[in-house]
């Protein structure tokens, strides 16, 4: 008798250990910056994630309300309505982390990316679905042109910031999700969570492994016109980093023949004209990738790639559409190895 009660206590023992080292997946959704996100988490089999989707869902409304152009008393509709030269603007520590981020873009890309031109934006129709989308006239664009760039905006180490022009106006769309991405991944991992992936609209933090201990694998959508949103054109493998893609070929109108993206060029003030279709930046974190692969739309297939090699910690895939409408792929030399 004691016998069999050994055996089953240690028959129990056996069930409860491997009870603890199992693994189970849960996905957490919801919506937020006029899209949508998912955190999918692998832990153990008895740790509840339930009380991890209210925390994320504050700390996604707490952004959106700093960050946020469409909310009145928002941090940077508040900067933007700040009209004074050299007077000092004292931001959260939130605010002023994303704006040194946003210079470092600015730097990098010699002015490639550029948080400033959503007049611009607006001016070719890109701003608003309600608004008219066509080419304006040129003396309109170098008006706007005048009262864009991001150098007209000083920070101080002393975590203020100031303007030199007062007309300047900044709008984080294009690094906005990824800055979120990255907000949320530490959120994550502050809750004893290590393996684990974040996407927002697209963009995409991996951290770990997935629960059958391979890489989680992240599809870049095809760059066609009417591709539909689950049609893949590469799938990479991630682990600890960022991937975001920005593509010309969702928001655009065309005339005499002509298509004109989104994707405007901060130097000019007009459409990016130089075939390419997609840019995926890999890097550290996803609010850099994602204004890399807009500033890299900008720079073109050949400049891009230039860039990212001589950047450390950085792998791209650029895609190249021909004259025949046939799509190309640009590699970075670690992009591949990198997977």
């Amino acid at each position: 008798m004691k016998k069999h009660i050994k055996i089953s206590v240690f028959i129990s023992l056996l069930l409860l250990f491997a009870g603890c080292s199992a693994k189970k997946e849960a996905l957490l959704s919801g919506k937020t910056m006029g899209t949508t996100y998912h955190v999918k988490i692998v832990t153990g089999y008895f740790n509840s994630v339930s009380d991890l989707k209210e925390k994320i869902d504050d700390k996604l409304e707490n952004i959106n309300k700093s960050m946020s152009t469409f909310i009145k008393d928002s941090e940077i509709s508040k900067f933007n309505a700040f009209n004074h030269v050299e007077e000092k603007f004292y931001p959260s520590d939130d605010f002023f982390y994303i704006m040194t981020v946003a210079c470092n873009l600015y730097e990098l890309t010699n002015g490639a990316w550029d948080g400033t031109i959503k007049p611009l934006i607006n001016l070719w129709g890109f701003g608003s679905s309600e608004t008219k989308k066509e080419i304006p006239a040129r003396k309109k664009i170098d008006k706007l042109l005048a009262q864009t760039g991001f150098n007209y905006i000083g920070i101080s180490e002393d975590k203020y910031l100031f303007k030199r022009n007062p007309l300047i106006s900044i709008d984080f769309a294009s690094i906005a999700k990824g800055y979120a991405v990255d907000q949320i991944s530490a959120l994550v991992r502050k809750n004893g969570i290590k393996d684990f992936l974040v996407e927002i609209g697209g963009e995409v933090f991996a951290s770990g492994l997935r629960k059958d201990g391979k890489q989680w694998r992240v599809g870049i959508n095809a760059p066609k016109i009417y591709a539909s949103f689950n049609q893949v054109w590469e799938i990479v493998a991630l682990r600890d980093r960022a991937l975001a893609t920005s593509g010309d070929y969702r928001d655009f109108f065309e005339t005499e023949g002509n298509r004109y993206s989104h994707i405007i060029d901060p130097r000019t003030g007009c459409p990016v004209t130089n075939s390419v279709a997609s840019v995926s930046i890999m890097a550290d974190t996803c609010v850099f990738a994602d204004g890399l692969a807009t500033a890299v739309m900008v720079l073109g297939h050949k400049k891009g790639l230039e860039l990212v090699e001589k950047t450390s910690g950085v792998e791209c895939l650029i895609v190249v559409e021909g004259k025949d409408g046939k799509l190309t792929n640009f590699y970075s030399r670690g992009f591949k190895n990198d997977k």
